[in-house]
């Protein structure tokens, strides 16, 4: 027999198999596909709640916009802020110029008052200025005519260091006005500004718990939010606090001129003790003769 037909019944079994085979793989699909179909079917509501989730999202995340955009508690923050933001700004200015200019008047108050010496010269210089040093040399002379009729001059100097005491604390104070508001916002500021932080984190958990989704890009920008109310609170506080300080040490270094100022005084009235050139009220003299003589001319026209 030939060996095609020999082998014929082998080829149609190895057939057979293969179409088995196919028909098996054909089954299988069938049974897969319902249960993919399900997963198929809900990935367009997902997509769909996804879009409607990043169309809700604010598109300008700049500072303004995050301010608009922000809860009213966290916007009443951001504006106390700002506004002591500028309220520290406009006290530097005011401090630097005021304290520039005391600091220069008492430069050269202090050098005329080394160049005197006596306390008449000195108040000749002085004038009528407003300046502290003439504030000083005019309370000395005022102290020295109260203690004109005084039989000793052991208690002079101790008057008038009590009253040049007084008058730079006077002017220590009066320098010192405005920087106690430095202090408060440099204190206050970062907690203010986490103030606002806390409560605006606070909503966006709300909101996290309202939409019920838990993208980052849904609560992102409301955090932002909150902590641009704390960066403004630190743009507002630190400045506040390098304004203090430097408003410190210079307020002490013009009390420092001051008291040179003072002692200054002081010595030029040691001098004139010692000298027995204690500045008389002359002036006061002739308009109190003047005035007893004028009454005494009323009487006797009254008389005559």
């Amino acid at each position: 027999m030939p060996t095609s037909f020999r082998h014929r019944p082998v080829l149609a079994a190895a057939v057979a198999g293969a179409g088995t085979l196919m028909a098996g793989a054909a089954c299988a699909q069938e049974a897969a596909a319902p249960a993919a179909a399900p997963v198929v079917q809900g990935a367009p509501d997902a997509v769909a709640a996804g879009a409607a989730a990043l169309a809700s999202l604010p598109h300008d995340l700049s500072p303004w916009g995050m301010f608009v955009t922000a809860s009213p508690v966290v916007q009443a923050v951001m504006v106390g802020l700002a506004l002591a933001s500028v309220l520290t700004w406009t006290i530097a200015i005011a401090k630097t110029v005021e304290l520039s200019a005391a600091k220069r008047k008492a430069r050269a108050a202090l050098a005329m008052l080394e160049e005197s010496r006596s306390l008449s010269q000195a108040a000749e210089r002085v004038g009528f200025s407003q300046g502290t040093a003439a504030v000083l040399v005019r309370a000395v002379l005022a102290e020295t005519h109260l203690s004109a009729d005084a039989p000793s001059r052991d208690g002079l100097m101790d008057r008038a260091a009590s009253r040049l005491e007084r008058i730079e604390a006077a002017a220590g104070r009066r320098m010192a006005r405005g920087t106690g508001i430095l202090a408060t916002i440099g204190s206050t500021g970062p907690f203010i500004g986490l103030f606002g932080t806390v409560w605006g984190i606070m909503t966006s958990f709300i909101g996290i718990s309202k939409a019920q989704t838990t993208n980052l890009a849904v609560v992102a920008p409301g955090i932002a939010e909150a902590l641009l109310a704390t960066a403004i609170g630190l743009v507002a506080a630190i400045p506040a606090v390098v304004v203090y300080n430097a408003c410190s040490r210079a307020i002490g270094g013009h009390k420092a001129q001051l008291t040179d100022a003072s002692a200054a005084v002081l010595r030029l009235l040691s001098r004139d003790i010692d000298r027995h050139t204690l500045p008389r009220p002359h002036a006061a003299q002739p308009h109190a003769g003047q005035a007893h003589g004028a009454q005494g001319h009323g009487n006797s026209r009254a008389a005559e």
